[in-house]
């Protein structure tokens, strides 16, 4: 029977090169706060407890966390990844399966990686290491191994000589090892090294010290990305948005210039959709077969159905419902409006608070008013209905089903259906005033602008 699993997920550093009044692991890769990436990580791969580890100078990690359903621990003061990982001890008292140590500002770690790391241990491993092999191996802990490719030691760059720093194969810091062995060997750590802090790596070594078994699961650099400054939030972006628009192609979807094109963690697109240049998904969106996204359209909290059409230039905010075959055109904004199969807003047009029957047409300039400065209010146009060009519908209003208005109306009361509403005032034509008022003008101007 497999063992029982737990994550304790380190979220205390100071976060200081990120200069923000947010707290660095709150920070969003995504559309979603790097802490949430790592604990939905630790949930994906059957981890029943999870401990994030935060800093007193930070409540607002403490509080995110348990939003989420996590233990929280405090890491008072910090003294490096042993002590933060020794913090969460408590929490998980009498628990015996094994504990994976994530970090909170890592968060494109896959699922797949992480199954690797528990199915070291599962082969006999005592300790399980995450490395990777990057470009420049810079500051990061080496991973020295033995020419069996078991784990001997980690060595941090400070403390490494030169022939450990020539080393490539680096530490990532994700570690794992039986509840019951971690702690205990977390209890020998010392912090005689030259940042005077208690090392999480010093277990590896302390694990081999009584012939226990380490290995080393190897990652690709672009997963095992941490954040520490803006320049990073913006590579650890790159990196999501480069395999999620990779992972789209595979899928099924056609991307016409993927590197405009950016996606939330949760995008959810069907195969056979063609998104145009520079389109914006933000969180909550789905989008079902045969559908078009078109060109500079901005989509959050919306759902697009089958064979519906959706820009150039259009925005569908929260609530947005598109209908299959539904069309919404050129400089549209949907907010919190369901449209019904086939209905089209074609131009120039915002619909919000609003329920469009099936086959309805919405003519250019067409604006649901929905709020009345305290509360919003529904508009429903019934199926087949026609809204004339430049007509403004006064919520709480109903237009008919196969119901008419006449261009430039305000509509304040409800369209019986198939009836014709004309809600302007009549056209009143002066013969001669223009002429007239031309006259005026000139005679004026020739008197009394040649003094100034």
């Amino acid at each position: 029977m497999p063992a029982e699993r737990a994550a304790v997920i380190l979220a205390a550093g100071q976060g200081t090169r990120m200069k923000s009044k947010t707290v660095k692991v709150l920070h969003e890769v995504g559309g979603r706060p790097m802490l949430h990436w790592t604990h939905a990580l630790a949930s994906s791969v059957g981890a029943s407890r999870s401990v994030v580890v935060y800093g007193a100078h930070s409540p607002a990690v403490r509080d995110a966390a348990e939003a989420l359903g996590a233990q929280t621990a405090m890491q008072d003061p910090p003294q490096g990844t042993g002590h933060a990982v020794q913090s969460a001890r408590e929490a998980l008292e009498g628990f015996d399966g094994h504990v994976i140590v994530l970090y909170a500002d890592t968060p494109l770690i896959t699922p797949e990686t992480v199954e690797k790391v528990f199915a070291a241990l599962a082969d006999g491993a005592s300790v399980a290491v995450l490395g990777f092999t990057p470009e420049d191996p810079a500051a990061y802990g080496r991973l020295i191994t033995h020419p069996d490719g078991s784990l001997d030691r980690i060595v941090e760059y400070k403390d490494a000589s030169e022939d450990e720093r020539a080393v490539r194969l680096v530490n990532s810091g994700v570690l794992a090892a039986p509840a019951g062995l971690l702690f205990e060997l977390l209890g020998e750590v010392t912090n005689d090294n030259a940042n005077g802090e208690y090392y999480l790596t010093d277990v590896v070594g302390l694990a081999r010290a009584r012939d226990h078994k380490a290995v080393v699961v190897h990652a690709d650099e672009a997963e095992v990305l941490g954040v520490n400054s803006r320049l990073d939030l913006a590579a650890a972006e790159a990196a999501f948005q480069d395999r999620t628009r990779r992972q789209m192609m595979a899928d099924g979807v056609t991307l016409r210039a993927p590197e405009t094109v950016f996606f939330a963690h949760d995008t959810q697109i069907a195969r056979d959709v063609v998104v145009e240049p520079h389109v914006v998904f933000g969180p909550g969106v789905s989008v079902e077969e045969d559908a078009t996204i078109k060109a500079f359209s901005h989509l959050e909290g919306a759902r697009v159905g089958a064979g519906a059409s959706v820009g150039p230039y259009a925005r569908l905010r929260p609530g947005s419902e598109i209908g299959t075959e539904a069309k919404i055109g050129n400089f549209v904004e949907v907010k919190k409006a369901q449209l019904g199969e086939g209905a089209k807003v074609s131009h120039l047009s915002y619909i919000g608070d609003a329920r469009i029957g099936a086959g309805a047409n919405i003519g250019a300039g067409t604006i649901t008013c929905n709020y009345d400065g305290y509360d919003k209010h529904l508009t429903v146009v019934g199926e087949g209905a026609f809204i004339g060009s430049n007509t403004s519908l006064v919520a709480p209003v109903t237009v008919g089903a196969g119901a008419f208005t006449g261009s430039g109306g305000v509509i304040t009361r409800s369209v019986p259906d198939d009836a014709l509403a004309l809600a302007r005032g009549e056209q009143v034509n002066k013969e001669g005033w223009a002429a007239r008022f031309r006259k005026a003008k000139q005679a004026r101007k020739g008197k009394g602008e040649k003094s100034s």
